[in-house]
């Protein structure tokens, strides 16, 4: 679950996004300036990983107006645990989360006081952005690896918890290249109370405290509904063996589009 935080302020923005570097272009900087109500906002990028992360996130955010912008490199538990690197997470607007492979970055943080501090803030309206594999490690229930196609199958997922930013929706990457609607919708299968949602590179979904969402970037986000799922095959399905899924819904959203959960509406900026 969510944390409840300390209750005086709206949750912040969950932001997953498909890729590291493609998806720097100024409409998606534009929008992450935006929502930062401070005219001095300030961020900080959290580097997870065993290596060191080449990027340029740091000169991107300055260059759009953030007034200041640093980095922490999260290469062991230790490093996650440091009550100095916990000092810099303090008064900032925006924390990015920069890692290649979920599993990686979750057993670097998962349970650790940077875990538990990212939580806190998103709680309190700090806006988290999880690039590349991190964007993955945003959702409750984590699409940790799996196998590449388009058909689910009975174990055709890996998953592990996430970060659990957000329980109603599951998030994958790299969604246009590698074949992945498979796995997500095998993973959909073991939680047909959450909605799926594929990022391809290049794109990023900005998810407001009421749990709508809206694309920017060069890409899409493909969404697949399971609320009015009617039969599924996966509890009586061997080893390997293709699932049976009736009544999922299917939205494809590109730049400019938008799906209110609440409303279960979809809008595009030009559809009239």
């Amino acid at each position: 679950m969510p944390s409840k935080g300390s209750g005086e302020f709206e949750r912040g923005y969950i932001i997953p996004i498909g890729g590291c570097e493609n998806w720097i272009n100024p409409e998606v900087c534009e929008k992450l300036r935006s929502i930062c109500l401070n005219s001095e906002a300030k961020a900080l990028i959290l580097n997870v990983s065993e290596q060191e992360l080449e990027h340029h996130l740091e000169t991107v955010l300055s260059d759009n107006g953030f007034v200041e912008c640093t980095s922490i490199n999260i290469q062991s538990r230790q490093h996650a645990q440091n009550p100095q690197n916990l000092a810099k997470m303090i008064n900032v607007e925006l924390l990015i989360i920069a890692g290649e492979r979920p599993l990686q970055i979750s057993t670097l943080i998962g349970g650790t006081a940077i875990a538990k501090q990212i939580r806190k803030l998103n709680a309190d309206g700090v806006h988290i952005a999880g690039t590349y594999g991190a964007a993955a490690l945003m959702s409750e229930h984590m699409i940790a690896g799996g196998m590449e196609g388009t058909t689910p199958t009975q174990n055709g997922v890996t998953m592990a918890p996430g970060l659990g930013l957000t329980n109603r929706f599951m998030v994958d990457y790299h969604f246009e290249q590698q074949g992945r609607l498979g796995r997500l919708l095998t993973a959909l299968s073991y939680n047909p109370f959450t909605i799926g949602i594929g990022i391809d590179d290049g794109t990023a979904l900005f998810i407001n405290p009421n749990d709508d969402l809206e694309v920017y970037g060069d890409g899409a986000a493909t969404l697949i509904d399971p609320s009015n799922l009617q039969y599924s095959s996966m509890g009586s399905a061997g080893s390997g063996d293709p699932i049976s899924l009736f009544g999922l819904q299917m939205h494809i959203l590109a730049k400019g589009a938008r799906f209110s959960v609440k409303e279960q509406e979809t809008f595009d900026e030009h559809w009239a």
